[in-house]
């Protein structure tokens, strides 16, 4: 089922009709991905994003404010009641299978054969299987079995 857009009006879009350019022009950016890897790993607070990323405060400022203003992330007060924390909405969920398509394509091609590297694991620790699109049969899918249909 469709959900909300998570489209700001007059976005200038880089690419107004492919899904893929738009998506960059929301999350494209080194920081902006990041940020959303680290609010799925569980970061709330502007220190704790600026202290796992190393991003600098003004740049920090600048990808919370956009992902918000895109619905990716939301705001909302702590438990505590003293500040602010950021937290994801549907829409940042929704990039999880983008995040571990990342992971999964650095593991087998940004490091060397044997180099350490993090490991995406389940609740009972077995390392999440390789992500691998598939047909509505089954059948593994690769540019060699798909084509883009406009839809207009």
């Amino acid at each position: 089922m469709p959900r909300p857009t998570t489209r700001a009006p007059d976005a200038g879009w880089t690419d107004p009709d492919c899904p893929v350019a738009r998506t960059l022009d929301l999350v494209g950016d080194r920081w902006s991905l990041l940020v959303i890897r680290d609010a799925m790993d569980g970061a709330r607070s502007f220190t704790e994003f600026q202290r796992r990323t190393g991003i600098a405060r003004n740049i920090l400022t600048d990808r919370l404010r956009k992902l918000t203003a895109h619905g990716l992330l939301a705001q909302r007060t702590a438990p505590s009641g003293r500040r602010r924390e950021y937290v994801l909405t549907g829409a940042g969920h929704d990039l999880f299978p983008v995040v571990v398509a990342l992971r999964q394509w650095g593991e087998r091609h940004a490091f060397a054969p044997g180099e350490a590297h993090s490991t995406l694991v389940d609740r009972h620790g077995t390392p999440v299987p390789e992500i691998t699109p598939t047909g509505a049969d089954g059948t593994p899918l690769d540019t060699e079995t798909t084509r883009v249909r406009k839809t207009r």
